[in-house]
């Protein structure tokens, strides 16, 4: 005996209409997946990370109130952001990644997917156009001298000891690269890893999204800037 999906069709004898409707669909499914393709392989400019990452001027409304804007870290902690420079990334502890992750959480910042090697912390030659614009905006005289974290994430494939020393290599590599190609100061740069602890899309572990950098400025300048 035939079951219900055998014996009923959705254009009884009009196998022409079917044929139409199915060629549609199909259509408009590419169509769909070659537009988000596009979008997804337009790079970053250099003009959104400095966007991203300039902290807004105070203003005053015309009732006179003042807008919301970032606060500067407070003494103790420009003291614990200056205890970081030059420290080795996978000398950081815990507690230390975690304090400057608490530090950062309201900073200016923007997320930056750099494609490495697999399961590498090297740049791959895709993320060229991305790791260009960060050296450029880096480099511009409203961040020059700033102080600012380069945070690697991973997806959620693996343990959290891989993930952690993968998140680590690539932030030092980003850093690394932003040194020898553009001559930031190393100290003005805070490389930490964080492995898997912080999913962009926590809905789908193994998301591209989740494999990132994530740059913040502290809005601490560096030392010599004092």
């Amino acid at each position: 005996m035939r079951g219900y999906h055998d014996t009923i069709e959705p254009f009884p004898g009009n196998g022409n209409a079917r044929n139409l409707v199915r060629t549609t669909i199909a259509v408009a499914a590419a169509l769909v997946t070659c537009m988000a393709a596009a979008q997804a392989a337009e790079p970053i400019s250099a003009d959104q990370i400095l966007n991203a990452l300039t902290p807004r001027a105070a203003t005053r409304s015309l009732s006179g109130q003042q807008s919301d804007t970032v606060a500067a870290p407070s003494a103790d902690q420009s003291k614990f952001i200056n205890s970081l420079r030059n420290r080795k990334t996978r000398s950081l502890t815990l507690d230390e990644r975690q304090q400057l992750a608490t530090i950062a959480k309201d900073r200016p910042s923007i997320d930056i997917e750099i494609e490495f090697a697999y399961n590498s912390a090297q740049i791959a030659p895709a993320a060229a156009p991305g790791v260009t614009a960060l050296g450029k905006a880096l480099s511009s005289p409203q961040l020059a001298s700033s102080t600012f974290v380069i945070a690697g994430h991973t997806d959620g494939k693996g343990s959290d000891s891989y993930n952690q020393d993968l998140s680590e290599r690539r932030a030092e590599a980003v850093k690394r690269y932003l040194v020898e190609r553009y001559k930031l100061p190393a100290a003005n740069l805070l490389a930490v890893g964080y492995g898997k602890t912080m999913l962009k899309n926590k809905d789908n572990a193994g998301a591209p999204e989740n494999r990132r950098v994530q740059v913040v400025n502290t809005l601490d300048k560096n030392v010599a800037g004092r």
